[in-house]
């Protein structure tokens, strides 16, 4: 990073937001994963980690309430061919199983058949990806590093997760950013779908202390019910009642540290780009109307860092350009988000 011109842009070939630096220099460490096997909606997440970091090279560096957020060291791997390879071979047999399972009122033997081979083939695929990603975290944390996931879909982080977890001992709160729950158990099917990943958090061991939901609007009575049933385990802060208190004079402020002083000292988050209004992330794989601003997401955890805890890592999914590669808003927005959310990583653990 000696003759990085931090005053110029910057090609992202030389790294993520352009800057050249090495793994071993970097306590930021980026982990891709091009993965949108089991979406149901919109197509075109898996480009997400191609998207954030061509858009990367546009970011200014110096951000006036952080600082100097590069100086820290950020370091995004290569995408790993094998894993979007497994994706690109599997997204055509969930479609089809999705098809098969939408089309047909009730299943005849051969369709049973069909369904059961699918299932294993997408589930067993679905493993192996979320196996990946727990041992790049590992490694992570390992070597001393601060672990960042850029999905792809939602179910990409549960790996990471998983590691944080472990290596916490359960002792972290998850700030879990989103439109939707993600809590059904098994959604069409899939073990580790993207609707489903908070349910599949609640079953690791150890468990983290608690999931912290923001921005939920869009989810089933099910769902709904599950909030209700683990009251220890879960706290959902629903849009529509955000919203209400911001129209009866209620300050974000207040809300900000209501939602803080649910988590635990340790938080990592899991944003889900759908989780702000669709005007920043219009080609987001289900968009909801409604959702944060960007300002209302950065102010979120500015309050972390007023209220003491620390950001030990945290993931960026669902955004996607749709299949169209030239259509570069999507990829502006979160590439800014993650840079912003590098900073305050860096900043809670006092690093900057």
């Amino acid at each position: 990073m000696n003759h990085f011109d931090i005053n110029t842009t910057s090609s992202s070939e030389f790294g993520i937001f352009g800057i050249p630096c090495s793994p071993e220099k970097a306590q930021i460490h980026i982990t891709p994963v091009p993965w949108e096997v089991t979406t149901s909606y919109g197509a075109g997440t898996a480009q997400g980690p191609y998207l954030i970091r061509q858009a990367s090279e546009q970011v200014d560096f110096f951000d006036l309430e952080i600082g100097k957020t590069y100086e820290v060291g950020i370091y995004m791997k290569n995408e790993p061919k094998h894993i979007l390879d497994l994706n690109n071979t599997l997204k055509p047999l969930a479609q089809e199983l999705i098809h098969l399972k939408t089309s047909n009122p009730e299943l005849n033997a051969e369709q049973k058949a069909l369904e059961t081979r699918l299932l294993n083939q997408i589930n067993q695929g679905c493993s192996l990806m979320t196996q990946w990603v727990y041992e790049q975290t590992k490694e992570t944390l390992k070597l001393c590093k601060w672990p960042v996931v850029i999905g792809g879909d939602h179910s990409t982080p549960l790996g990471a997760i998983k590691a944080i977890s472990e290596y916490y001992d359960g002792k972290v709160g998850i700030l879990h950013i989103d439109a939707h729950a993600d809590l059904r158990k098994s959604y069409q099917g899939f073990h580790q779908s993207h609707a489903s990943i908070m349910n599949n958090v609640l079953k690791l061991n150890p468990k983290p202390q608690k999931i912290v939901q923001v921005g939920i609007r869009d989810f089933c009575e099910e769902e709904y019910n599950f909030i209700l049933e683990h009251p220890n385990d879960i706290k959902t802060f629903f849009d529509i009642d955000l919203k209400r208190d911001l129209f009866e004079g209620h300050t974000w402020n207040g809300i900000c540290q209501a939602i803080s002083g649910e988590l635990p000292e340790k938080v990592y988050i899991s944003f889900d780009v759908d989780g702000l209004d669709p005007s920043l992330c219009p080609n987001t794989g289900t968009p909801v109307p409604g959702g944060l601003s960007m300002n209302e997401a950065f102010y979120l955890m500015y309050s972390l860092h007023k209220a003491g805890k620390k950001i030990v890592g945290f993931d960026i999914n669902e955004v996607s350009a749709s299949g169209n590669l030239e259509d570069e808003w999507n990829g502006n927005v979160g590439a800014r988000l993650l840079y912003k959310m590098c900073g305050w990583l860096a900043k809670t653990q006092k690093l900057i």
